[in-house]
């Protein structure tokens, strides 16, 4: 079987009050993908079209089918689903009243069966790697924006998801940890990983992704390989918003 994931997305439509986010997205992802970046403008549809893919939330309409599986609207199914990927979204969402290294080890032993010792283990390593084996004991709220990126990123990744789902993982990040952390997610996807992410840095998503789809107006306006997507836009769009996030890069 070829490595990398399947994704197709048909027709999504997902409107809240009345905005319409996703507006008839489609979305077939070549075989052997390991990584799909989501570029474009704020507002345009890449977090809800993520939420999507991760089983977060149910589109008004359409469907989504991930490594041949149609995704379900029935709940039990959902969490099991969600269960067997990774998140890291904007906001953190670490529990303020845990340490990092109990942010990491609490959903290893509760969702994912391992044993205390296991989990563990397996904080301290990633806490290590991460540069952050002096901060184990601290509670969120003593840690710098850029620190609790880290620890949310180790807690979605310790696991070994099937999916490992991206929301601007380096926005709170110095240029120097951006690095590592693209170093890291590359790192990961050379060893097998799978991984979707939403990112605002152009250079990130050109090293890092086999497809780039440009999400603006709740439609993907064209996807394509980085090189394909950066050196020559078949949409207009697309050649207008890289032009402008690109010139002074």
């Amino acid at each position: 079987m070829e490595s990398g994931m399947k994704i197709e997305v048909q027709s999504l439509v997902k409107t809240y009050a009345s905005q319409r986010a996703l507006d008839g997205l489609s979305l077939s992802l070549p075989p052997g993908t390991r990584c799909l970046a989501l570029i474009g403008p704020s507002g345009g549809g890449k977090s809800t079209l993520l939420r999507h893919l991760g089983g977060l939330e149910l589109p008004d309409s359409g469907s989504i089918e991930v490594n041949g599986n149609p995704l379900s609207t029935n709940e039990i199914e959902l969490r099991s689903y969600r269960r067997k990927n990774g998140f890291l979204f904007q906001g953190y969402n670490l529990f303020p009243h845990l340490t990092a290294r109990q942010n990491i080890i609490l959903p290893l032993v509760q969702v994912h069966g391992k044993s205390m010792v296991e989990a563990e283990d397996l904080a301290a390593t990633k806490l290590a790697r991460f540069g952050l084996a002096g901060h184990a004991e601290k509670l969120p709220v003593q840690l710098s924006g850029g620190q609790q990126q880290r620890v949310a990123l180790i807690r979605a990744l310790v696991s070994s998801p099937e999916l490992l789902f991206l929301d601007e993982p380096t926005a709170a990040l110095d240029p120097e940890m951006t690095v590592e952390v693209l170093e890291l997610v590359r790192e990961l996807i050379l060893g097998g990983q799978d991984v979707i992410l939403c990112t605002h840095e152009m250079g990130f998503a050109r090293a890092v992704a086999d497809v780039i789809a440009f999400v603006a107006a709740g439609k993907i306006s064209e996807s394509a390989p980085p090189e394909a997507l950066f050196n020559s836009p078949r949409n207009p769009d697309v050649a207008r918003f890289l032009s402008r996030v690109l010139e002074f890069r």
